[in-house]
């Protein structure tokens, strides 16, 4: 494991403290996790923002699903006649 040095404001600092001792656990401990829960939530920001392109660049293309079939697929569900998702045409 590294070591990384982080600069932290002095109310960050206190706050950071008070967790760490209600936890029972290392300020390491409080940050590292914070890091992981940050990167991670980063790391679906940026996926989910590629999807969108993706699915603009297949919009622009016509390749769309009209709104009604979806509709009809949503409504579906639950149902004894629950349907497949609509495919593109």
């Amino acid at each position: 494991m590294s070591v990384t040095t982080v600069r932290l404001q002095d109310d960050t600092e206190q706050r950071l403290e008070i967790i760490a001792n209600k936890l029972q656990r290392s300020k390491g401990w409080i940050i590292n996790q914070a890091l992981i829960e940050y990167l991670e939530k980063q790391q679906l920001e940026q996926e989910r923002w590629q999807q969108t392109l993706e699915a603009m660049e297949s919009a622009a293309q016509g390749k769309v699903v009209a709104g009604e079939e979806v509709h009809e697929w949503l409504n579906s569900w639950g149902t004894d006649n629950e349907q497949d998702a609509p495919r593109v045409k």
